[in-house]
Parts: C-alpha cells; sequence; structure tokens
C-alpha cells in the first residue's frame, strides 16, 4: 500500500489551542506525583499494590498477579483512570452534620463532581415521606421495610446494577430477583454494550469478545470504532503502541479527532512514549454519527471487488454470507459516501489495510452501540470480520472494548433482562425447581417507562446512578418518585440519591469497595478472565459498613426462608463461588479457585478456530440497511426565527470521569474548559452567526440548556460533543427496539445565540 494513502490525521482536525499534541504524556506523571506527595498519597499506594482488582475499566489490572500486573505477567499496567478511582474511595466520610444540616433540596443543587466529594458513605440512612433532610436509621429497620417492599407481587419488584460490585453479589441478586419470580433485571450494561450482546450472540452464540489479551498480540490490525480507549481504556493503548512497534496498523473510526488516538505518551514506555508520544493511528476515518452500517458496508463493498473475500472460508463457516456480498456489491458508492461522509479513497485505504493484514480484531465501543441501529452497527462489523477469514484464528477477532470493571462478569452471571444461555437457564431451573417466568423482565429503559406508568413499586439499586445515567432526567426523577420503595447501595453518594427519590421510601445504604471485603470476591475483564480480589480492611473509623453479599443474604433469607437453599450458608462467598461453579457454564474453575488461588480465562469464549456457538455451529451472517440520517429543522424544536444551526450531539464523557462520576470539570485533551460547553466544528459555529467561546443555547426535543460555552473542536461538521450527565436533561433519546439501548451518540438538538 502506497504510504501516501495513509491518513494518521483525519480530515476536520482543526482543534483548539488548548487541546495538546498528544494524549497521556507528562499531565498522568504529575498526576501520580500530585496524588503520591498528598496525604493520601501511602494510602493510595497501599491500595494499589493490595491484590485486587482494578475499580475502572474491563481492561483493568489486578488480582492475584498484583495490582500493577495483567494477566499475561506485564508490569506497569495501572492507568489514571485506576488512580483516580481509588483517591475517590480513600476520602473520608462524609460529616453526619452534611445530611443533618443540608436538606434535600440543597443536597439537589450539587453537581456530580461536588456529590462525589462529599465522601464515603458510612452509616445508613433513610428519607421518608413527608420529610425533607436524610436520618441514621437501624439495620433492623432496612431489613424490615425492605423485607415488606420485597413481598409485592413479582411483576411490581425491580433491581438495577452497575459492574462496581463482585461476580457473587451478582449472583446472589438475580437468584433472589428469579427465586421471587421477576426478571426485571435492569443492568447499566443496557445503556451502553446491550446491543454487543445482542449481536454476537445472534452472530455467533457469545455475548462477549473472542479475543483474549494474547490473542490480541499476534494481531497486526486493529480496527477500532466508536472507542476512545486513549481516556477511557489507557491500557488498551499499551497494546496499540506495541502492534504499532512491531509494524502492524491501526484503523481509528471517530467523528471527532481524539488526539490520544492520533498520538500517545504511555508512561508504560518512559523512553520512547512518555514525552515523544507514540503513533496510534494509520488511518483516522470520521464518519457521520449514526452512518456506521453504511462504512463498514463500504468497506466490504471494497474487499470484494479487490479479491480480499474469503469464499472458502464463508461457505465453509458460514451461513447467509451470499445475501451480505450481494448487499455490499449492489449498493452504490454514491449511496455508501452520501450516507456515511466518508470518501471513497479513504474507504479504499481501509479495505486494503484490512485485505492485506494477516490478522485484524475489530474493537468497537459506545460509538457503535449508542445509535438506534447499534445492533445492525455490530452486525456490520461482524460481518466485515467474516468476509475477510478474521474470526476463528490468532490474533483476528470481534472484540467490544467494556467500560465498567466487572460490567461484563454482571451479564455472566445471570443479570439480564435477554434471553439466558441454555446451560445458565436450565442450572437455574433445576436449582429453583421449576421454569424460570417467561415474562420479559424490565431492562433499564424498560423499567423506567413501567415506574412512569406507576407499574413498580420496589426497587433495588447494586451501585450505579440511574438516575443521571439516563436520558430525559426530568423523565427519570418523575418515573422513580412514583416508586414506593428504593433501596441504593453504594460506597459514596451521587447525585441519583438525591434526585432518585422514591414516593414515600429512599434508603441508602454504605457498603465496602472491592479492597474492603473480609473476604475474597471475584470479577471479569472484558477479555473473559476472572480476577480474584483478596480481602481488605476499611480506612474509615468507626463506619457502620456492610458487604453487599452480607446484605443481600440477609434480605434473601427474610424474603425466602430456606428457599430454595440457605442463603444465610452463602454470607460466605466462597459458598456462593462454588453454585456458580455448577451453574455457570465456563466457570468451573470458580470451584477451586478459593484452593488454588489461580484465576482463569473462561472456557468456550475464546475462538482459535471458526466454530460457532449457534444452532447450526457456523456464524449466522446477517444484511444490514443503511440508515437514514436527517437532521430535523429549527422549526421542530418551535423555534423558527432563531439563528442557529441544527447538529447531532455525541454524548461522552470528559477525561476525568468514570460513567456518571466527574473527578475533573475541564477536559485538557479536548480543549474544554468545563462541563457546560459544547464542542463545534467552526465551519457549523461560524455559519450559524456564533463564534468561540459565545454562551449559547442548545435546546434538544424536552430541554433545553442555556450559556453554554462553544469551543472549536476537531469534529466532524454536522455533529457537536457534550458532556453526560449534564446534557441528559434536553433529549429523550431513540431507543435500540432489539437491546433497548438509547442513541447517546446522535441527539439532534438546536445551537442558537
Amino acid at each position: 500500500m502506497d504510504s501516501k494513502s495513509l491518513q494518521p490525521v483525519p480530515p476536520f482536525h482543526d482543534k483548539n489551542e488548548e487541546t495538546p499534541d498528544i494524549g497521556g504524556g507528562l499531565p498522568v506523571i504529575e498526576y501520580w506525583a500530585e496524588h503520591t506527595l498528598s496525604p493520601e498519597g501511602a494510602k493510595l499506594w497501599q491500595t494499589l499494590l493490595h491484590k485486587s482488582a482494578c475499580l475502572s475499566c474491563s481492561w483493568g489490572t489486578g488480582g492475584q498477579k498484583g495490582g500493577f500486573t495483567n494477566e499475561e505477567g506485564e508490569k506497569l499496567q495501572r492507568c489514571m483512570k485506576s488512580v483516580e478511582a481509588i483517591s475517590a474511595e480513600i476520602k473520608p466520610a462524609v460529616p453526619v452534620e452534611v445530611f443533618q444540616q443540608r436538606s434535600i433540596q440543597e443536597l439537589q443543587q450539587l453537581t456530580s463532581l461536588e456529590a462525589d466529594r462529599l465522601g464515603r458513605l458510612s452509616f445508613p440512612m433513610i428519607l421518608r415521606s413527608g420529610t425533607s433532610h436524610y436520618e441514621r436509621i437501624s439495620w433492623e429497620e432496612v431489613y424490615n421495610i425492605a423485607e415488606t417492599a420485597f413481598r409485592k407481587a413479582p411483576d411490581r419488584v425491580a433491581s438495577y446494577s452497575s459492574g462496581r460490585s463482585s461476580n457473587e453479589a451478582a449472583f446472589l441478586l438475580q437468584l433472589m430477583m428469579r427465586s421471587l419470580g421477576s426478571n426485571n433485571l435492569a443492568d447499566c450494561s443496557d445503556l451502553c454494550h446491550a446491543p454487543s450482546t445482542f449481536g454476537l450472540k445472534q452472530m455467533f452464540g457469545t455475548n462477549t469478545s473472542v479475543v483474549s489479551l494474547e490473542n490480541l498480540k499476534h494481531a497486526d490490525c486493529v480496527v477500532l470504532a466508536g472507542a476512545n480507549s486513549a481516556y477511557n481504556h489507557p491500557r488498551l493503548m499499551n497494546e496499540l503502541i506495541k502492534l504499532r512497534d512491531r509494524g502492524g496498523k491501526v484503523i481509528v473510526i471517530n467523528p471527532m479527532m481524539e488526539i490520544g488516538l492520533v498520538k500517545f505518551g504511555s508512561p508504560a514506555f518512559p523512553v520512547k512514549s512518555l514525552i515523544p508520544g507514540s503513533d496510534i493511528s494509520s488511518l483516522y476515518l470520521q464518519p457521520i454519527p449514526g452512518s456506521d452500517v453504511a462504512l463498514f458496508v463500504g468497506i466490504q463493498k471494497s474487499l470484494i471487488d479487490r479479491g480480499f473475500i474469503k469464499t472458502e472460508f464463508l461457505k465453509a463457516h458460514t451461513e447467509g454470507w451470499e445475501a451480505v456480498v450481494e448487499a455490499a456489491r449492489s449498493t452504490s458508492w454514491d449511496t455508501i459516501t452520501e450516507t456515511c461522509g466518508v470518501s471513497q479513497p479513504e474507504i479504499e485505504a481501509a479495505a486494503t489495510i484490512i485485505g492485506n493484514a494477516k490478522g485484524v480484531v475489530f474493537g468497537w465501543a459506545m460509538g457503535i452501540t449508542q445509535h438506534e441501529n447499534g445492533v445492525d452497527n455490530v452486525f456490520s462489523i461482524g460481518n466485515t470480520a467474516l468476509i475477510t477469514g478474521n474470526i476463528g484464528k490468532e490474533g483476528a477477532g470481534v472484540m467490544p472494548v467494556r467500560g465498567h470493571s466487572n460490567v461484563q462478569g454482571f451479564g455472566s452471571m445471570g443479570v439480564t433482562t435477554q434471553k439466558l444461555k441454555k446451560g445458565l437457564q436450565d442450572a437455574l431451573e433445576n436449582l429453583l425447581g421449576h421454569p424460570l417466568s417467561e415474562v420479559k423482565g424490565y431492562d433499564t429503559r424498560d423499567l423506567i417507562e413501567a415506574a412512569d406508568q406507576e407499574k413498580v413499586e420496589t426497587l433495588i439499586c447494586l451501585g450505579g446512578n440511574l438516575y443521571g445515567a439516563n436520558p430525559d432526567s426530568t423523565q427519570a426523577k418523575r418515573s422513580l418518585s412514583k416508586i414506593d420503595t428504593i433501596i441504593y447501595l453504594a460506597t459514596k453518594p451521587n447525585i441519583g440519591h438525591f434526585n432518585g427519590l422514591a414516593k414515600h421510601t429512599t434508603i441508602v445504604l454504605p457498603v465496602r469497595n472491592r479492597f474492603e471485603n473480609p473476604y475474597k470476591t471475584t470479577t471479569e475483564s472484558g477479555n473473559n478472565f476472572v480476577r480474584l480480589s483478596d480481602e481488605g480492611e476499611t480506612h474509615l473509623k468507626d463506619a457502620d459498613l456492610i458487604a453487599e453479599v452480607e446484605f443481600l443474604t440477609e434480605l434473601a433469607h427474610r424474603v425466602h426462608g430456606d428457599y430454595p437453599l440457605d442463603w444465610r450458608k452463602l454470607r460466605d462467598p466462597k459458598f456462593v463461588r462454588q453454585l456458580i461453579a455448577k451453574t455457570v457454564p465456563g466457570y468451573e474453575q470458580m470451584a477451586t479457585i478459593d484452593e488454588t488461588q489461580e484465576e482463569f480465562t473462561i472456557t468456550g469464549r475464546i475462538l482459535n478456530e471458526p466454530k460457532f456457538s449457534t444452532p447450526s455451529g457456523k456464524a449466522a451472517m446477517s444484511t444490514t440497511p443503511l440508515p437514514t440520517l436527517k437532521l430535523p429543522d429549527a422549526r421542530s424544536f418551535n423555534q423558527s426565527n432563531v439563528n442557529g444551526i441544527v447538529v447531532a450531539i455525541m454524548t461522552g464523557r470528559s477525561y476525568s470521569q468514570h460513567n456518571t462520576v466527574v473527578y475533573k470539570i475541564g477536559d485538557q485533551y479536548r480543549g474544554m474548559p468545563h462541563r457546560n460547553c459544547i464542542l463545534m466544528n467552526r465551519s457549523d459555529a461560524e455559519s450559524a452567526g456564533l463564534s468561540e467561546h459565545q454562551r449559547v443555547t442548545v435546546q434538544g426535543n424536552v430541554g433545553k440548556l442555556e450559556q453554554v460555552e462553544v469551543i472549536y473542536g476537531a469534529v466532524r461538521p454536522g455533529a457537536a460533543v457534550m458532556f453526560y450527565p449534564e446534557v441528559n436533561v434536553i433529549f429523550k433519546a431513540r431507543v435500540e427496539t432489539r437491546s433497548g439501548t438509547p442513541a447517546f451518540k446522535r441527539v439532534p438538538a438546536l445551537v442558537h445565540a
């Protein structure tokens, strides 16, 4: 391939003056130094070295190999996000006076950053109907209220969870709910990677990545679509740096230029990478938000035209391939390029790289899934992998890059409203002594809608921020206010505890985090690796904390008695692990992990040969219709006489943010100084008579934000970026019907003076 065809910097690359030339780099070292020398430094390093899984993303390190070591035994694998998460967890307890003196109305004024900085929760508290302040409550009263609340009709009881907790807590949660006869197991993954789970299961019979870390090391090309791993999965950047060093190529697909995906300075390679930065992208494409199907169909078309199609592989190992190939062949280049906004030469350059590679790994995150056609986006990526034979062999495959550290483990444990794998369903039915309920449970968006219709009486939230994570904040607040009883289990306060209030009783319970539990727990990485975290102690003095497993087993005992087993025995997670080993396919090694301390890769998930867990044993390919993408005009926002512009907003996290938890108000790598900014292409702003740093109104379909500062950035025309959860107030998102995931990455909004 001619080097001139490579495009490491995308066409819309005009960044603002505040944006640095590389991602990562010295600011990361400065952050580590600042926290090491702070009063929390000793506790921070003690925790970093503790044998427990990282609190941050699903690419985190830790476990029995040590805090800085990954599953392959490589050192220096901690990132700044890990330090941010630990730093927040080792803060002092929230002073009791905060809740005594501040009314709920005052607490509702706090930002996400301000709520997090209050400190650690250290005692159970309750907000009763008709009162204005949270007050301390005894554990006995907590259990009495919870037991009564869980004795409602099964369809009126629901749970919500995040990936912060352990496999053991996740398994107990779903078992307690299914023992009630309820499938209402909403999870944070419903809002992000549910299209990955649905799409991969349909195509390959798996819900997860088929690529291990070892496998990734043998790839010579990575296609990274809709992900900003430089911010959200920094450990993955080390693998991309090593891939480039061995002569491999990285294709980045993202409507905006993330500087860390162009060049990244990694502390893991202090001499060659940290200060000069390492080249990441070989080719950087900027499609129109929501047009990924068109881009991948274009890549397929070029692969077919250039003879890179693996017909014998398709005949032997796939079904439905003929229709996919014919659809790509028959779609015109004009239709493809007009839909996705990427030129034919750019698409052909991507196809040439992929076609010439020996092994390609296709990775993606929420820029692919959080669309109205998110499942089709996943199908189109899977089709591209199969057309080139890049699955079921070393150094190749499909790899969703998940966010929270144990979000994948929750799905493995059965915390899902999607159909369970047959082995897990059979095991649970055998345990319960009857078939599972066939009533479809509420996913996260269904839960909010059902609560709004007063169909939910009891809700338990195992971590997470249900209020803050949902689009249309006004509806989320209203819906939760119609639920009789809400019980939150959390380590720290968040805006959901102050805005997601129940009709009668809101309880917030302080739980131990991963490195404080008095027993070992396990988590699952995004690459299907199970980590074992050692016991620990909390730094909080005189705190009245509880372990999640202890609370769930006691509540289940009070609600279910000894059905279908002795719940109180499961207070020791060792016995939960033995139950998991008997129940969850691929987790058989969990039975002996307490004795062996041997962490493991879950069996049956990593594909080194093209054998798939589908009914036919072949990968099931599906055609993917190109989306019709058109932004509304200003009149649809009831604004006909304003001089403004309608853009497609991609909502996202800032650099120092983990899910809805904000650690810093600004984003130094995008040049956005605070949370109330909109990153726009200069040409879009100027066409509407707007200038950089001007304060504008951004209006969505259900609300608006005012005094928003315009920041020029390297985003393609027609698109813009704003931070969530703040921007959630302006829009009610369209929902991907097969997975329930909202379209956070294409939010039409009117920007005007």
